[in-house]
């Protein structure tokens, strides 16, 4: 190998030759990308799922190429180490490239086929750069194209994150389960449009929190199944051209016995090259999660503000001092937090979905915006999960006689007594006691329309909060 300067190494492409860093396991291609590509601070080194995915990717192709003789045993044991080894999390700084990049993913596509390939050279005992004993091209990328190849690495890549999201959502979801349990016998009032509707408990209300969230592992993982179907052995444009019959089944065996998921070929390879709505509809189903989340986290702001001159039914763990001028104030920062998080959830969804429109003819040179937007949302939930749950949910403490002298005092109980003294009565009870400040309990005796017994059964908490059938009538109409 000619190195013209120390602690270099001479590569060459179709633009010419350059000076690689000798130490580096990338090569030329990777450093035209580096070079290009100085746009963002997301690099394909900070997502590890998208690195798994392109090893795993790689080796199976690997995998089918040996089986059908076209590179030699030495090389494929080479392959399979360096892509062991980047599975263990090793040379992950290996690949520096932007993730926003042009090129439909080729520059991401050749750092890991140079990152293999010198890696497979020096477990055959030959130096970085010497690829004629393992090419880049022609070994490492054998059978595959970037358009196949880059698209796979991201649905498997996909797919590894959204089982790390799963899990964390999942015990979010105990977490507010938990406090559903614990907050289960403590009345207070239900609310609609901000006014005083009917009472409820504040079990019930952290159980709603728990539900809608729930409902919504279903659509993500439906949504994720979609990135078990793969285009490899599409190569450029779905037709398989450089890749010889019976490649494609052969390769996503291979995967199939890598991942041991249920990966499948797609049926057509021309229109599964060029479409990538399998990462609009995982982002919209994380932008379904992030619309329930910022509706829970204003409801904790609203049920822990004041503490004196707000609703005050709840305490969220004071976290930080709130103010750099008003001492003693205490701000619900983490709720906060978690809201941005999913504004920008919310964001990078329409930043998929029009990268996704913008696909044209036989390829959508603008996936990699779309890889990017939905790698780093899986991210900032999966932290934004765990922030909320241990720096917020699970310290939250209720404020129970707060919360019953509001049912106490609020008009809104006089809807339970509907069903007995009827909605006439019940207006007339409710314009009373808002213009006098009187309670409706009060009201209800002074009116002698209930006997004392009668109005406690009505008005007992276990008769308010759910479902009940009550044989009692009203003494006299107003």
């Amino acid at each position: 190998m000619d190195t013209t300067d120390k602690g270099f190494r001479r590569e060459s492409d179709l633009l010419g030759e350059v000076n690689v860093p000798e130490e580096a396991l990338y090569g030329v291609q990777t450093l035209r990308g580096i070079e290009n590509f100085e746009i963002s601070k997301f690099h394909l080194c900070d997502y590890p799922a998208f690195i798994y995915g392109l090893a795993i990717t790689k080796l199976g192709a690997a995998t089918a190429n040996r089986e059908m003789n076209l590179i030699t045993g030495e090389q494929f044991n080479a392959i399979k180490q360096a892509c062991e080894e980047i599975l263990d999390g090793k040379h992950h700084d290996q690949f520096p490239v932007d993730m926003i990049q042009g090129g439909a993913g080729t520059s991401v596509n050749m750092n890991a086929n140079e990152v293999i390939a010198n890696r497979a050279l020096e477990i055959m005992g030959h130096k970085r750069g010497e690829y004629k004993y393992c090419s880049p091209h022609d070994v490492v990328n054998c059978s595959q194209s970037t358009n196949d190849a880059y698209p796979t690495a991201i649905h498997i890549g996909m797919y590894l994150s959204h089982m790390r999201l799963i899990k964390h959502y999942k015990v979010l979801i105990e977490a507010f389960k938990k406090k559903a349990h614990e907050f289960k016998d403590i009345l207070k009032m239900g609310r609609t449009q901000l006014e005083d509707a009917v009472p409820m408990t504040l079990g019930q209300t952290f159980n709603g929190f728990a539900s809608i969230l729930e409902d919504e592992i279903r659509h993500l993982d439906e949504a994720a199944e979609d990135f078990l179907t793969v285009n490899m052995g599409a190569t450029a444009i779905g037709t398989g051209i450089c890749a010889e019959p019976g490649y494609a089944e052969k390769c996503v065996k291979a995967l199939r016995k890598i991942t041991g998921w249920n990966i499948k070929l797609a049926d057509d390879l021309v229109g599964a090259t060029s479409d990538t709505s399998s990462m609009v509809g995982y982002a919209s189903a994380m932008k379904r999660v992030a619309t329930k989340v910022v509706k829970i986290c204003n409801d904790l702001r609203l049920l822990a503000s004041g503490p004196r001159c707000g609703f005050g039914e709840i305490n969220l763990p004071a976290r930080q001092p709130g103010s750099s001028i008003m001492p003693g104030k205490v701000n619900p920062v983490i709720p906060e937090v978690m809201t941005q998080i999913c504004y920008k959830v919310i964001g990078n969804e329409l930043c998929v979905t029009l990268a996704s429109e913008a696909s044209q003819m036989e390829l959508n040179a603008m996936e990699p915006i779309t890889a990017q937007c939905d790698f780093e949302s899986v991210d900032i939930l999966i932290n934004g999960f765990e922030t909320l749950r241990t720096k917020c949910i699970e310290g939250i403490t209720a404020n129970k006689e707060r919360c019953e002298q509001y049912v106490r005092n609020s008009i809104g109980v006089v809807t339970a007594l509907n069903p007995v003294i009827g909605y006439k009565n019940s207006t007339k009870i409710a314009k009373e006691a808002m213009e006098t400040g009187k309670s409706v309990y009060d009201l209800v005796l002074e009116h002698d329309i209930l006997d004392k017994k009668d109005l406690d059964k009505i008005l007992s908490p276990e008769n308010m909060i759910k479902p009940v059938k009550l044989d009692i009538k009203p003494k006299r109409e107003l």
